[in-house]
């Protein structure tokens, strides 16, 4: 396994590649405003003749993701597309719009929202009636937390329901504070033994997604580099689809004064191994 470098900036490496994967919380925003150096330097890529991609566990579908960037300040000379794990989610219904699903989690908020399924024209019923279960998240993201609904989720368990969970993120920071998501629920799900469908990040559907929006740039494997701050979901997604990745530490992470030797031990946390690592995303 190859030494992690750390790169003073993204134009160091950027012409080993044609096209970035770019996670959006965390790398570009943080839920209340833009990281200005990090979207400069997707702009500085893009200007150079490389092609960006978002992609992001949000469980929405990607016109719900980028209606936030104006007011964050994310410009959208930054990027060329966006793909969501709401996008993959939906394309997992559209194969499953014969059953009837029990939906957790929804409370019309940014993170739960009616857009994942809208004109899909979905059954919804409750726990004892459903053949799938949706996990959108937690109801109350402030107050909530994920052992709460261990009862819950065991109806879906004695049912013997799959879940398609549609955010595998277990955590996203919002401004400087730490939210529960999906995934942590989905953790839950299969620890008591649950069957659980992840269409986002580390899988490989929304990469494939990606792909497809990246056309004759994402024809080359190796000349693909994967951005973000999640050793669980941006790394090892890159690896397991054999890109290139670069973590940043401006997201789930608070890091220190020695930021190469957290990043070393954070990785190794994970049994990870980043190709870069940058204390935040800039050119």
């Amino acid at each position: 396994m190859s030494k992690i470098q750390f790169p003073a900036g993204l134009s160091a490496i950027s012409g080993q590649y044609d096209s970035i994967l770019c996670d959006v919380w965390g790398v570009i925003h943080n839920g209340r405003a833009a990281f200005t150096e990090a979207c400069a330097s997707l702009v500085a890529f893009r200007q150079q003749g490389g092609r960006v991609c978002l992609i992001t566990n949000a469980p929405v579908p990607k016109a719900q993701v980028i209606r936030y960037f104006e007011p964050l300040g994310v410009p959208p000379e930054a990027f060329d597309d966006c793909v969501s794990s709401g996008d993959a989610t939906r394309a997992e219904l559209m194969l499953r719009r014969d059953q009837t699903v029990w939906r957790l989690g929804s409370d019309e908020g940014f993170e739960h929202d009616r857009y994942l399924y809208d004109g899909l024209d979905l059954k919804f019923e409750d726990s004892a009636r459903a053949d799938l279960l949706l996990c959108i998240g937690l109801r109350d993201q402030v107050n909530d937390r994920p052992h709460d609904y261990r009862a819950e989720l065991q109806q879906g368990i004695d049912q013997n329901l799959p879940m398609i969970c549609a955010n595998p993120d277990k955590q996203v920071r919002v401004g400087g504070k730490l939210y529960w998501c999906a995934g942590a629920l989905a953790e839950i799900y299969e620890e008591l033994g649950g069957k659980v469908i992840y269409p986002g990040k580390p899988h490989a559907a929304i990469y494939r997604l990606a792909v497809e929006r990246l056309g004759e740039h994402g024809t080359n494997p190796s000349r693909i580099l994967c951005i973000g701050d999640s050793p669980a979901t941006d790394v090892r997604g890159a690896r397991l689809q054999g890109f290139d990745s670069l973590y940043v530490g401006t997201g789930l992470k608070e890091h220190g004064a020695d930021f190469e030797r957290e990043v070393i031990d954070l990785l190794a946390d994970y049994d990870e191994q980043a190709t870069y690592a940058m204390s935040g995303l800039r050119w």
